[in-house]
């Protein structure tokens, strides 16, 4: 079932999420809404709170990226990185901090470079409730990376410039109004 995108501006989305107890939610179900959701509107990673859900959860499919490069651009961090993430803990990150645009289906029509460390060791749950610990790099430690922030109550407009912040205030205004052209089903604030 694919679920409306909560807009930037819902206090949801700055929460910290809560962890999930086995048996308190279906997490099988909320994952599979989740990725209708996401793919629906074109994304590559989503988090229980931008579907309505304070939880600690998230969903990534960074394959997409894949699609149309060349057999030599492939990024090989992104084949098979299609997982959820339960009761996430990055206890890990390394490397150098490298810069690279994102975007946020919670924050249409804007992008900014975010600057984020190269490699992470990750802690989570499966939806077997089994645990895992992995090491991830490239790309898909940062659509980790930025899905982890929705579960911290962080958004990737936090990590911009001030005067970056300043000049993207009003369109920031305007999707907590509603005044956006996103090309899918989204929830505004009252």
């Amino acid at each position: 079932m694919i679920l409306p995108i909560i807009a930037y501006g819902d206090p949801v989305l700055r929460k910290r999420a809560k962890n999930i107890e086995p048996g308190s939610l279906d997490v099988k179900t909320l994952s599979e809404n989740m990725y209708d959701t996401m793919y629906a509107a074109s994304g590559i990673g989503l988090a229980a709170p931008q579907v309505g859900q304070s939880v600690r959860m998230f969903v990534v499919d960074g394959e997409p990226l894949n699609e149309d490069e060349e057999e030599e651009d492939i990024d090989q961090s992104l084949i098979g990185f299609k997982k959820v993430f339960i009761n996430p803990e990055i206890i890990e990150e390394a490397g150098d901090d490298w810069g690279f645009e994102e975007g946020c289906l919670s924050i249409p029509g804007i992008r900014g470079e975010v600057f984020r460390p190269e490699i992470i060791v990750i802690r989570y749950l499966d939806t077997d409730w089994n645990e895992h610990e992995e090491e991830y790099d490239g790309m898909a430690a940062r659509i980790i990376q930025h899905e982890y922030d929705h579960l911290e109550g962080k958004l990737f407009t936090d990590y911009l410039p001030t005067l970056r912040r300043q000049l993207i205030k009003k369109k920031l205004s305007d999707i907590t109004k509603g005044k956006t052209d996103a090309e899918y089903r989204m929830k505004f604030p009252k």
